[in-house]
């Protein structure tokens, strides 16, 4: 049996485990969260997670199958026993709140053996938060949950319960932390299961066609993905396309317009390929005009695939995640040689799936405009991978976001080969230490992230990147190696040809014209030693501003008095000591001494210290 057939018979992991866990009597009542609202690929069939579990994994052994959500009520799924009324719920109906549902079903398992219940929407029933805040009907709800776990009427009655729910953060933790409940994670499609919808939806579609639309959407759902390949198109809409289509095949033949029409009709089941065979089978100029077509159809639908899923991933994460699209690589990285070194090695080892030479995370320190931003964004072009940007996932809602966070990192596992930028960590993550004020929330979210960027399964697949100025706000155990384990600083340029690495790499960037002499001018760019590389751009800007206006040329030169009168009126702000401040914090976090300026690489660590400690006082709370 090959690798498919065997796919389309077996049980999804997660299905075995409950198998697994109940066949040992280690529970009888299961929590599954993660993609619950997505189809389930078995036998050739997209089933929803409901119908799965009553069709298929409950089907053969209980004799009565309820669903129960607070909307609808309780309903039966299936039933093998005689009468009309089920002892508990059978008298039940519509007026009915949750608490009178639950007494009737918990009934309908105390008294009945071989039952299953479905929980749609448990975070509906138990929802988390303080119980000094709920409702009666919500305590109670939670209390008779939890009850159900430890009754022995239950286990020994051959009944099994399964609540649903997305974000497990939502469900109260008192259900969630019980040890009689089995808590399953329903992951996000893998590479095979993906591969197996599209071929579903597009049976034509060539094993080459399906697996490379199966790596692309990665991080997707299969109803998602379904949904893009094959689109809602109206009976109207698919005639006109066909038409369209025939009438091209048929050239110069008479009365096109009508035998399209009619032809169009008679080849509703059939596709482009097919009706072309037909109608013009021996024709190597249309051959060679579908062949151009199909390739700039299959470019088209790369686009929109890409585009469909940077919306849907980011709608689905609350707008919490953004996709990045670099456009550049190093070549317009100026300067930090031997930094660009070390990522350019890093970024190879990704794209060559040596894992090993990656590290879990890097970490970019430095004072404020010395291009962390641009350089991971660099990084990310440079490695060829898909890269995100984690925007503030904090929220004032309670459990909201531990949600947040459960959610994204549920995503950013699925996309696999992913880069994810975290800019201003320090305010991002915080340090976990004083928060008391947040009910634990922020020990919780760091201890979550540390979980996940610890995993060394991700080592090569999730690569962190974290930018701040401010490394000492950042939780002393995410910087520790096996998370941020690679520490690399960036400082303003220190030398003339530092600067002008700079200068030339944002000249390219802006596509400005700058001539020779002005480039080769090193009194120029000694004037502008010690200026952050945004100050650079700005004074590069501000000069072809200049030439813009004594010129009518739309990109004008710019010339060395341009430059020289730029340079000299630009006023950069400074804070001197915190930015000294800043830099020397960016060297106390340095991994490797190579990347340090001269200046500071023979500094011993007690002298670094002393020198720390002098500008904390200094500096005092600013940020």
């Amino acid at each position: 049996m090959s690798d498919k057939e065997t796919n389309k018979k077996t049980l999804p992991d997660w299905a075995n485990e409950i198998k697994r866990r109940y066949l040992r009597s280690e529970a009888s009542l299961f929590v599954l969260h993660g993609n619950v609202h997505d189809v389930v690929l078995y036998e050739d069939k997209m089933m929803s997670l409901t119908s799965f579990l009553t069709d298929v994994l409950l089907k053969e052994n209980k004799d009565v199958i309820g669903v129960f959500n607070v909307a609808t009520g309780f309903h039966l799924a299936k039933q093998n026993l005689s009468g009309s009324l089920l002892p508990g719920v059978g008298e039940l109906n519509s007026s009915c709140n949750k608490a009178q549902w639950l007494e009737g079903i918990e009934k309908l398992l105390i008294t009945k053996t071989k039952n299953g219940v479905i929980v749609e929407y448990a975070e509906a029933v138990a929802p988390a938060g303080d119980p000094a805040f709920q409702s009666d009907l919500d305590r109670a709800a939670i209390i008779m949950l939890h009850r159900w776990s430890f009754l022995p009427e239950i286990a020994e009655q051959d009944n099994v319960i399964v609540l649903l729910t997305e974000n497990l953060t939502e469900l109260s933790p008192k259900i969630v932390s019980n040890p009689r409940i089995a808590v399953i994670e329903i992951p996000l499609p893998d590479s095979a299961q993906r591969e197996h919808a599209v071929n579903l939806t597009d049976p034509q579609m060539s094993d080459a066609d399906a697996n490379r639309y199966a790596e692309m959407t990665a991080g997707l759902k299969l109803l998602q993905i379904t949904s893009i390949l094959k689109p809602f198109k109206t009976a109207e809409e698919d005639l006109k396309e066909r038409e369209a289509f025939i009438s091209g095949l048929l050239g110069g033949a008479e009365n096109v317009a009508q035998r399209a029409h009619e032809l169009a009709a008679l080849t509703s089941n059939k596709s482009h390929d097919e009706i072309r065979k037909l109608l013009a089978p021996d024709s190597p100029d249309i051959a060679l005009s579908l062949s151009e077509i199909n390739e700039k159809a299959r470019h088209e639908t790369d686009k929109l695939i890409a585009q469909r899923k940077r919306e849907i991933i980011e709608r689905e994460c609350f707008g919490l995640l953004e996709f990045i699209e670099p456009k550049f690589g190093f070549e317009v990285v100026g300067g930090i040689e031997a930094v660009k070194e070390d990522l350019s090695f890093i970024a190879k080892s990704m794209r060559d799936g040596k894992t090993s030479r990656v590290p879990m995370g890097l970490l970019f320190t430095g004072p404020q405009g010395t291009g962390k931003t641009f350089l991971a964004s660099a990084f990310a072009g440079e490695a060829e991978m898909t890269a995100v940007k984690l925007k503030n996932f904090r929220s004032k809602w309670v459990g909201a976001t531990e949600g947040n966070l459960e959610k994204i990192l549920t995503v950013i596992k699925a996309i696999g080969q992913v880069i994810v930028i975290v800019d201003e960590g320090d305010r991002a993550f915080g340090n976990s230490e004083g928060e008391g004020g947040d009910d634990g929330t922020s020990s919780r979210v760091i201890a979550k992230l540390k979980e996940f960027m610890s995993d060394t399964s991700n080592r090569g697949r999730v690569l962190f990147i974290v930018m701040t100025n401010r490394p000492d706000k950042l939780d002393i155990d995410l910087k520790r190696a096996g998370r941020l384990d690679r520490k690399i600083p960036l400082f303003y340029p220190q030398t003339t040809e530092e600067v002008l690495g700079i200068a030339k790499a944002v000249t390219k960037k802006n596509k400005l014209a700058i001539e020779d002499e002005a480039m080769n001018s090193g009194d120029v760019w000694s004037h502008l030693v010690g200026y952050s590389a945004a100050d650079i751009e700005a004074v590069l800007l501000l000069a072809n501003e200049n030439a813009a206006k004594t010129s009518d040329n739309e990109n004008p030169t710019v010339t060395k008095d341009h430059l020289s009168n730029a340079a000299s009126d630009y006023f950069p702000t400074r804070d001197t000591t915190m930015l000294k401040f800043m830099e020397l914090l960016a060297v106390f976090e340095c991994s490797n001494r190579k990347m340090l300026p001269e200046r500071y690489a023979n500094m011993s660590a007690d002298e670094l210290d002393q020198q720390l400690q002098t500008l904390r006082l200094l500096v005092g709370d600013r940020r």
